[in-house]
């Protein structure tokens, strides 16, 4: 499922609604995946899902507010009072994958594709 969310202090944080298959998902296995929406420059991470903290969700929303510009204010108190889930996944293993012009044979429209592996 698609999410917004953003890195904050070494994981990638986003919120949703309490009923939401997402959440439910979570709370029963935390193991989850994240990755970019481009395909052509990758990047998967796997790891943990955990509810953020409060001291978290207090720097996570004028960030998210600011990159989004989407109005937070309405949603503020239920995340800030712990009532609605803000996720923090924690990585495990970090791949990136991105595809580029072959130098050895530009002509030919060829392709290459690099991948890189970090365990965390």
């Amino acid at each position: 499922m698609v999410v917004w969310g953003l890195w904050q202090d070494g994981r990638f944080l986003f919120s949703t609604g309490s009923k939401s298959r997402k959440a439910r998902n979570l709370a029963q296995n935390a193991n989850c995946v994240v990755c970019t929406e481009h395909a052509n420059e990758a990047v998967i991470v796997e790891g943990t899902a955990e509810i953020a903290d409060l001291a978290a969700r207090q720097k996570f929303l004028p960030i998210y507010e600011r990159k989004y510009k989407f109005d937070m204010r309405g949603m503020e108190q239920d995340i800030l009072s712990m009532k609605e889930p803000v996720f923090a996944v924690r990585p495990r293993l970090a791949f990136g994958l991105w595809r580029s012009t072959s130098w050895a044979n530009p002509r030919a429209g060829s392709s290459i594709s690099v991948a890189r592996a970090r365990r965390f």
